[in-house]
């Protein structure tokens, strides 16, 4: 289970991605310690499907790795994951559509409260030019369904929790069959 962010907590430091919060926590032997958890605004990836393939990135920003991913980003305040995903969606590509599924969520780390929602986008079609922002360099990859479980059974996507989920669908045919059908 997740650790969750306690209610007696304080922010220490309001960064502009990170927020630290802290408090005094009463420990076994009936000492007291300082924990510390991180706070950062929830993201969303996008399984993009556009003519019947995969759409990746190929992603390029300052002090990263260059690496693949999906189409997607940081949810502004207070913004609906949903209508977050569909904002980062045309951003990104220039694709829109009606056709969402909530994949799955994460909480990749137990000290930092933060969630990634996967989506599933079906029946996509570009709508405009892609809109990045001054820091992103995104090339578009399309994929059919073997190159992206290729690409991510080789290692070089970069969302650790999803690569794992999907070398159980890759290993299993039923799992497979199933999410080819989504």
């Amino acid at each position: 289970p997740k650790m969750k962010l306690n209610e007696k907590a304080n922010l220490a430091f309001k960064g502009n991605i990170f927020d630290v919060y802290q408090w005094d926590q009463e420990l076994f032997d009936g000492t007291h310690h300082t924990f510390e958890m991180l706070k950062r605004p929830d993201t969303n990836q996008i399984i993009t499907v556009y003519e019947g393939k995969i759409v990746v990135t190929f992603e390029s920003q300052p002090n990263k790795f260059d690496y693949y991913s999906f189409p997607g980003g940081r949810a502004n305040e207070n913004e609906d994951p949903l209508e977050s995903a569909k904002r980062e969606l045309i951003e990104e590509t220039g694709f829109t559509t009606d056709d969402w599924d909530l994949f799955d969520t994460y909480e990749p780390f137990s000290k930092i409260d933060w969630k990634i929602h996967y989506y599933i986008a079906r029946n996509c079609r570009k709508t405009t030019e892609p809109h990045l922002d001054p820091g992103e360099k995104i090339e578009l990859k399309y994929l059919t369904f073997d190159e992206f479980m290729q690409l991510l059974h080789d290692g070089h996507y970069s969302g650790h929790d999803f690569v794992t989920e999907m070398m159980k669908v890759y290993y299993e045919p039923e799992l497979r069959a199933a999410f080819k059908k989504r």
